[in-house]
């Protein structure tokens, strides 16, 4: 096992210099990364912690005593979603998680975060740029932040993503280093033609090579330039739901795409293989609601779904939309449309994670592969996949309606 080499910076926070909050943050990141067998630690510029999102006791009680010892973030800090949405508390069915989610989404403000609350932070002010060593936990964030920004960050689950913000280091091991960012796998994705012009090729393509790249790096050939950053957060969060995928090369597209990969397997993928998979992330039955935007949908998605609502009949479903505080902020207007339309807009939170839809709905339609991989074991529901045209068409007609 090599030696992990402190600075003498590090040592001093890991001795107490800085408290016992950081202490305790230093000594689980220095836990870490002798686990990773890591040489040394990295300086990261910004942090994006998971651990608010309520998962028992014991994630009050660690950030809680964080709070306690006077433990404070050093580096921005934005956090991932919560088990309750702020903004309208009532929508949440179960109170005493919604207590719980609340009580745990202000111990994190208190130790210096900023509480945006939302699962996509690559979608707000000021992202990390090339090269950037970051620890961002919520696995589309950390797909989106190596892949899209190039930006460098591990997997860091519960706990370790709120220490390394509190120490403003990371272990330099896995993705932040040059060497596990190389491609493992090619998916020659030519085959698919004008489809990869659809919004619907993204979810179905990044389900498909996620199950087969599992934790590896899938690279895609074939991806057209004009491919946008929705196209690529909804390919990257349905990867890293059904593999582990934490980054992935576009050719021509992302910035770290390599040129050559002549020695690596290939899979092609044609419309045939997308057909199967829709198949398999769709059910039949008779439709209950639908719900849009996990990841959270950007500023265009909801001008999109606000733009479909405003004109025509009206929704026969309930209709949910998942979005940031920032980006409902910024809808003005439009958003007087989407409620008066009928649309929920949730935020704070997610529909796959939270208590909102209603315990007696079990067939809904979402334009989310990974809502359509997550919804069944979390909320007990089938779930059917299709585009946003789709989603409001359906909830139109009261039925499913694929074009």
């Amino acid at each position: 096992m090599p030696t992990l080499d402190l600075t003498a910076e590090e040592e001093s926070m890991l001795g107490g210099r800085d408290g016992d909050g950081v202490a305790l943050a230093m000594r689980v990141i220095v836990g870490q990364a002798r686990i990773s067998e890591a040489p040394r630690l990295v300086e990261i510029t910004s942090a994006h912690v998971d651990s608010c999102l309520y998962h028992g006791q014991v994630s009050l009680d660690f950030a809680h005593r964080l709070v306690e010892l006077g433990a404070r973030v050093r580096v921005p800090t934005t956090l991932n979603v919560g088990s309750t949405d702020l903004v309208h508390p009532d929508l949440v069915r179960d109170q005493e998680l919604a207590a719980a989610g609340r009580e745990l989404m202000a111990a994190y403000v208190a130790l210096g975060c900023t509480p945006t609350f939302t699962c996509a932070p690559y979608q707000l002010p000021n992202r990390p740029g090339l090269g950037e060593h970051i620890a961002w936990a919520e696995s589309n964030a950390i797909v989106f932040a190596n892949s899209v920004l190039g930006a460098r960050t591990d997997r860091y689950g519960d706990f370790l993503d709120v220490c390394a913000a509190i120490t403003g280091r990371a272990p330099y091991a896995g993705l932040q280093t040059s060497e596990a960012r190389r491609g493992t796998v090619v998916f020659d994705c030519r085959p698919l033609g004008d489809f990869l012009r659809s919004e619907l090729a993204y979810p179905l393509l990044g389900h498909h090579i996620g199950s087969i790249a599992g934790a590896g790096i899938p690279v895609l050939v074939g991806i057209p330039v004009e491919v946008t950053e929705d196209d690529l957060k909804a390919l990257g969060a349905a990867a890293a739901s059904a593999g582990g995928v934490a980054m992935f090369h576009a050719v021509g597209i992302t910035p770290e795409a390599p040129s050559e990969f002549a020695d690596l397997p290939v899979h092609e993928v044609d419309l045939g293989v997308l057909q199967r998979v829709r198949r398999e992330l769709s059910t039949s039955g008779a439709l209950d609601a639908v719900s849009v935007g996990t990841p959270h949908a950007s500023y265009a998605e909801c001008l999109r779904v606000a733009e479909l609502v405003a004109d025509g009949p009206p929704l026969k479903l309930p209709f949910y939309l998942s979005t940031s505080r920032l980006t409902r902020e910024r809808l003005g207007s439009k958003l007087d449309v989407l409620e008066k339309a009928g649309v929920t807009v949730v935020v704070d939170t997610c529909t796959y994670v939270t208590a909102i839809l209603s315990p007696g709905w079990k067939h809904v339609m979402t334009n989310s592969g990974k809502w359509a991989h997550y919804a069944p074991g979390n909320i007990n529901v089938t779930a059917v996949l299709g585009s946003l045209a789709e989603c409001v068409a359906s909830a139109r007609a009261g039925r499913v309606i694929l074009e």
